[in-house]
């Protein structure tokens, strides 16, 4: 190997990425644009869900309730109706996401000390939406009936029990707040380096061929691996240009803790960078279109890892089957890892397992590309 043609096959590439705009697009463009719609768009957090009422009451009590939900970060009351009939017109709408009916006896049966009950209607057609607004107004009837509660128990010269049998005390670790996006993001980071990686490298050999540039470069004495190693060394270091660039975003743009250290951020950022890149340039051997390259390095790079590597569906929710198969999935490993590296500080030793899985894909991936560049037009 010689480092002048290995530099040469470098610095043509360089400018083949300078002269295309799609190219510079893709690398520079593509994961600011990602990084802030995914950001932005992708969330688990369901705030301010609008809320329609029926009060067939209308008494203080009932009035003390809603201030309840309209106290609550996770509700605004959109909309109080005279009947029935309207706040089921505004859920077929889809003006409100829940519906609290009140029934007329609601403040009588609290005086009394009996059970009073009041209606919640759902709009199930996103599940996880209608499973989240469910809990939460739980969780606003229930502080609602232990204020009641006291006040009735003080009113009748009694006192709530100070010492209850078992209490539960819980602490979030990691991501305290439990924002979505502290997850979603570092996520989000593997996407991008994954669709950025694969589909710059999957046009370096088949841009070759459209051009008609390959019989120039097959009379060359470069050797396969000289070819492969010059046009990927400058991906590699967009790749890197483009974690960083993530990071800044995800950090100071989106407030993600990052407990780690650069050092296992990047180091990690290598190796899947390599077996990316590998995919990419294996893709762009075997076909010599660069749409049909480009489209099915998105088809092995993209689907896998949004789907299958945990990014944005919990892998431990999954079937059997899918579970098993998520193993082979090589963005699996990164994601966690990233995750681990942003909220829990994670090292090298921490990461030992998914780094020796990372270095077994990189090697495998990195030995395939170097042998499948072959120096011939047929």
């Amino acid at each position: 190997m010689k480092l002048n043609r290995l530099k040469a096959i470098a610095v043509k590439e360089v400018l083949q990425i300078v002269r295309d705009p799609r190219s510079l697009m893709l690398a520079l463009l593509l994961p600011v644009m990602q990084i802030l719609l995914l950001g932005y768009g992708v969330t688990l957090d369901v705030t301010n869900l609008p809320v329609c009422v029926y009060d067939a009451e209308g008494s203080q009590d009932s009035q003390a309730l809603l201030k309840h939900f309209q106290a609550s970060r996770y509700f605004t009351v959109v909309q109080v109706s005279p009947s029935v009939r309207q706040v089921i017109a505004g859920l077929d709408r889809g003006s409100c996401n829940l519906a609290i009916v009140i029934p007329a006896d609601f403040s009588r049966t609290l005086a009394m000390g009996g059970r009073a009950e009041l209606q919640a209607i759902v709009d199930g057609t996103d599940s996880n939406t209608a499973t989240l607004a469910s809990g939460y107004a739980e969780g606003v009837v229930a502080g609602y009936s232990g204020d009641v509660q006291l006040q009735w128990l003080a009113a009748h010269g009694q006192t709530a029990s100070a010492n209850a049998p078992l209490t539960l005390q819980s602490r979030v670790w990691y991501n305290e707040d439990l924002e979505s996006r502290n997850f979603i993001i570092p996520g989000i980071v593997a996407l991008i380096m994954a669709l950025v990686g694969a589909q710059l490298t999957s046009l370096t050999i088949s841009r070759e061929w459209e051009r008609g540039t390959m019989e120039l470069l097959v009379s060359t004495p470069v050797t396969p691996m000289e070819v492969m190693l010059g046009k990927l060394m400058p991906y590699f270091v967009i790749g890197l240009l483009d974690a960083a660039i993530c990071l800044c975003f995800a950090v100071f743009w989106f407030q993600v803790p990052f407990r780690g250290t650069l050092f296992t951020l990047f180091f990690i950022t290598s190796l899947f960078l390599v077996v990316v890149l590998g995919l990419g340039y294996l893709i762009s051997v075997a076909i010599r279109s660069q749409l049909g390259a480009s489209q099915i390095a998105l088809l092995v790079t993209l689907l896998p890892t949004n789907l299958l590597s945990g990014m944005a569906f919990p892998i431990d929710q999954m079937p059997a089957p899918i579970r098993a198969i998520t193993y082979l999935v090589y963005g699996r490993y990164y994601v966690t890892s990233l995750k681990a590296i942003f909220l829990k500080g994670a090292g090298i030793a921490e990461l030992i397992v998914p780094i020796a899985i990372m270095c077994a894909y990189a090697s495998a991936v990195a030995w395939l590309a170097s042998r499948s560049f072959k120096k011939k037009l047929v």
